[in-house]
């Protein structure tokens, strides 16, 4: 079976792939966010440990068989150190709500500008998450 890749041009994309929110995540991942990978998940190899060729830009890839991903790069625990996690915007408010102390996201995420572009929206879903931890 031949691969499609993501076109970038014509395909509605499921996150922002972008540069940024890709170092974000990494900023996430330093400052210590929890995370077990899993089906659902987008995962950006910044340090190009998988062989084979992403279907989307910026060498992000989208778990759907975590038993191919245990397959390219070992462990569970191997795939968390390896990869970076990419929260969607669901997840970044699910994460927003069970770590908040203060109030839930949707009241953070009501003070987000309406008027911003979908990267400037996930940029401070990932704001809030770094204040969290």
């Amino acid at each position: 079976m031949h691969s499609t890749p993501f076109n970038v041009e014509t395909d509605l994309a499921p996150i922002p792939f972008d540069p940024r929110i890709c170092e974000m995540a990494a900023e996430l991942k330093s400052a210590g966010l929890p995370w077990k990978p899993h089906v659902g998940c987008f995962v950006w190899d910044r340090d190009e440990y998988i062989n084979v060729p992403s279907p989307f830009p910026e060498r992000i890839y989208f778990i759907l068989n975590l038993g191919r991903f245990t397959e390219l790069l070992g462990s569970i625990d191997d795939i968390t150190n390896k990869l970076i996690w990419i929260p969607t915007w669901y997840q970044a408010r699910e994460l927003i709500n069970r770590m908040s102390r203060q109030k839930p996201a949707e009241k953070h995420v009501m003070n987000i500008d309406q008027n911003r572009n979908l990267i400037d929206e996930y940029s401070a879903l990932y704001d809030m998450l770094l204040q969290e931890l």
